[in-house]
């Protein structure tokens, strides 16, 4: 007769890239590999290397082949904090690794943690601040317009606002949570953050048992503050991520206990918010808490829920009774405990968590689930038409009027007129006396004349250009784009 034994399910042990890092890194890596060993937590490691060490070597990205071609394989993370040449060098080897793998979404869990006393404490704040992570003016396209003029180009795309969006959504949705709020500078930036936040709302239409809302970044830093558990989960563009996700740790403790990750479709990298802290390298003094929060975030990517349960209540366990503390945490109130004897001290309060008492297993945190109902790539339009161009250009000392006369007589005989001539956003010319403080950047606007041949004249443009710049030197030039009827471009302050 055949055997009716049934096997045993084996575990599964997940293949993870553990990059140590700079600076303490390898101090906190080597805490959480302690825990993780520990709690039998089911990882292997595959070693990696990127940062200082890669840049001390000649790597001119930070980022060695072969540890591209290790996540290429694991298309999983842990990372310990990397040095970033700051105002000279290479690109951040951070940025490099969210790019080269489209980790598109940051998402930055922010809870109150056990033992952990702030001035907001007790107020239930539970909240997940979800950031676009490769657009917006972290694409780093930058120029030095004049001597004195810099510019960086905000970029914003429907498809990426709408996989944030996504992102958003699915999070919500798994872990069960009620309401997205699109957080935008629509406002002020009509088109790039106007068009995020109805992009938001458009994949937000296909989530109904979601409530979406929308709030401005700055009325949304006054929230954080007055209200926090207020806030469910917020998504946002990449700066106002940056900016008001380190402002919500500081409500929970601070970037000492933050994690994050960096999630995309083809990869996910889990790490510690705070940065390498080369000042204490070496010394056993760092808190590893945010690392191994990382971790955490890793197991439930993972599916691993019940492992990294265990874990978190071990870790509430030694902060809340505070007998072992780093000297972060310690001030005096205990003797302050070295990375690895807090290590040591989370992973010996493991054999104290009841197993009975931990939450069931709950879905992993990851967002490569169902996808929101499909947008299309492109928007359709009826109409798109070309009606003038923005050119910018450098005349230092210039008075308007002679400088408005000037240009308009380089414009006669060509399909276009010089509309207004404006300064650092606002109209100057013609109009009434303006007290703004000028500078040599001006841009000058041309619009197609009312009597001039349909469709835009590429070569007249580029005549009237050479004019231009046969007298000023002209630095960059955009067409004036009107789609459906509805202008493709911002207006300056004061313009008719």
């Amino acid at each position: 007769m055949p055997s009716t034994t049934t096997e045993p399910v084996k575990p599964v042990t997940h293949d993870v890239v553990l990059i140590e890092g700079d600076g303490i890194g390898p101090e906190i890596a080597a805490a959480v590999r302690l825990i993780f060993e520990a709690a039998a937590a089911p990882v292997r490691w595959t070693p990696a290397v990127a940062g200082g060490r890669a840049f001390a070597a000649g790597v001119a990205t930070g980022v060695p082949a072969e540890t591209v071609d290790a996540i290429e394989r694991a298309r999983l993370v842990l990372k310990a904090p990397l040095e970033t040449p700051v105002g000279h060098g290479g690109k951040s080897a951070n940025v490099t690794l969210r790019k080269l793998f489209e980790m598109y979404a940051n998402i930055r869990p922010v809870k109150e943690l056990a033992g952990i006393t702030t001035p907001f404490s007790g107020r239930g704040i539970d909240m997940v601040i979800v950031r676009e992570n490769v657009e917006d003016l972290y694409a780093g396209i930058e120029h030095m317009q004049t001597p004195d003029t810099a510019q960086a180009l905000k970029l914003i795309t429907r498809r990426g606002s709408a996989k944030i969006a996504r992102a958003a959504y699915e999070l919500a949705r798994r872990e069960g949570r009620s309401r997205v709020t699109a957080v935008h500078k629509a406002n002020i930036l009509k088109l790039t953050e106007g068009l995020f936040k109805r992009t938001v709302e458009a994949v937000g239409a296909g989530y109904p048992d979601i409530t979406t809302d929308h709030m401005i970044v700055d009325a949304c830093a006054h929230k954080l503050v007055v209200a926090p558990e207020q806030i469910d989960v917020a998504v946002m563009t990449n700066m106002n991520g940056d900016i008001l996700s380190d402002l919500a740790a500081g409500l929970v403790g601070g970037l000492g206990l933050a994690a994050s990750a960096n999630v995309g479709d083809h990869a996910a990298m889990f790490e510690a918010v705070h940065g390498s802290a080369p000042d204490i390298a070496g010394r056993g003094l760092a808190n590893p808490t945010a690392f191994l929060q990382a971790g955490l975030m890793l197991l439930r990517h993972l599916g691993e829920a019940r492992a990294a349960a265990r874990i978190e209540a071990a870790l509430a366990l030694t902060l809340s009774e505070g007998r072992v503390l780093t000297g972060d945490l310690a001030r005096g109130k205990v003797e302050a405990a070295s990375t690895m004897a807090f290590a040591e001290a989370v992973a010996a309060n493991l054999e104290r968590i009841d197993p009975a008492a931990l939450p069931e297993a709950a879905a992993p945190a990851g967002i490569e689930a169902a996808p929101a109902p499909a947008l299309p790539d492109r928007i359709t339009v009826t109409t798109r038409e070309d009606v003038g161009f923005d050119l910018f250009f450098e005349v230092e000392n210039a008075a308007p009027a002679e400088l408005g006369a000037e240009i308009t007589a380089l414009a006669e005989g060509s399909p276009f007129r010089l509309k207004h001539l404006s300064n650092r956003g606002t109209a100057i010319w013609p109009g009434a006396a303006s007290r703004t403080e000028l500078t040599p950047h001006w841009r000058a606007r041309f619009v197609r004349r009312a009597d001039a041949a349909a469709g835009f004249d590429d070569a007249a443009a580029l005549a009237l250009i050479g004019k231009v710049g046969a007298r000023h030197r002209w630095m960059h030039v955009e067409k004036l784009l009107v789609t459906d009827g509805a202008d493709g471009f911002s207006r300056d302050q004061g313009e008719a």
